[in-house]
């Protein structure tokens, strides 16, 4: 069983999906550090267990993330009027937000991000930072950190380059506009649209989908992906031939190749 240490965050698994769910909906799952901390506990725990095979995280309420809470950091500012003590809070603060970004980016399995309503500052981050994306069709985005003074953080200047590109980039730093879901599907920073009525439904369907698929061949895969920007084509082939050798050794490669020959739906185990 996956715990969380507090109740900022949640966690249920059933049938190999590990849902994560935000649960300051009161704040619009806007994050501090309880929720960092909980965040890092069950995305780790998620990450190593066997019995997980897709991750889904989605937020409590009318919102995904709308970011750092404000409320939070006006009280640290309150507090800290010296300039260096605010250096070393927000710093250490932004460190513990890191392992959850992390654990999610290379957990040997998929990691979906279900997002509706505002997808702001952190919660860019932390969508960006799942292998897919679902958006509900009200969902709204916007990587805010300009509006109160900031660099952005949460490992949005490492995706956001190598999805949208570098121009759109800029523009989402320097002016913080907000999008709407259709946009951000046509930029590559979601996968699907889907209505209100289908959310749930779409979002389940598709945890359901990759949980009973090859989780070894996933989690190579995401591992070369993850890895390709890196290297060059030359390293990248020779990770592609031992990454298909490591899967050829496992069970599902079996299993794969006599239900394409029985023409019928392949059993995977994961392994």
């Amino acid at each position: 069983m996956i715990r969380s240490p507090n109740d900022t965050v949640d966690a249920a698994v059933a049938d190999g999906v590990c849902t994560i769910t935000l649960t300051r909906p009161e704040s619009l799952n806007a994050i501090e550090g309880d929720m960092a901390d909980a965040l890092h506990v069950v995305t780790e725990a998620a990450a190593a267990d066997e019995d997980v095979r897709c991750v889904i995280i989605r937020g409590a309420g009318d919102h995904f993330m709308a970011g750092g809470d404000i409320a939070v950091f006006r009280s640290w500012l309150d507090e800290m009027p010296d300039g260096e003590e605010r250096r070393t809070r927000f710093e250490a603060f932004v460190h513990r937000v890191h392992p959850s970004v992390q654990a999610i980016r290379t957990m040997p399995k998929p990691a979906i991000a279900a997002v509706h309503g505002a997808v702001a500052g952190f919660g860019m981050s932390l969508m960006s930072a799942c292998d897919l994306a679902v958006a509900h069709e009200n969902a709204f985005f916007t990587l805010a950190y300009c509006h109160i003074g900031v660099s952005p953080d949460g490992s949005s200047t490492y995706t956001l380059p190598r999805t949208v590109g570098m121009k759109r980039s800029f523009e989402m730093a320097y002016l913080g506009e907000r999008f709407g879901a259709e946009e951000a599907r046509a930029m590559g920073l979601i996968n699907r649209v889907v209505p209100e009525d289908g959310f749930d439904d779409a979002v389940d369907g598709l945890a359901r989908c990759l949980a009973a698929g090859p989780t070894r061949a996933y989690a190579n895969a995401k591992a070369l992906l993850n890895a390709s920007p890196h290297r060059s084509l030359e390293d990248q082939l020779a990770a592609e031939a031992a990454a298909f050798a490591d899967c050829a050794a496992g069970e599902d490669f079996g299993e794969g190749i006599a239900a394409f020959l029985d023409k019928r739906t392949p059993s995977f185990s994961g392994r």
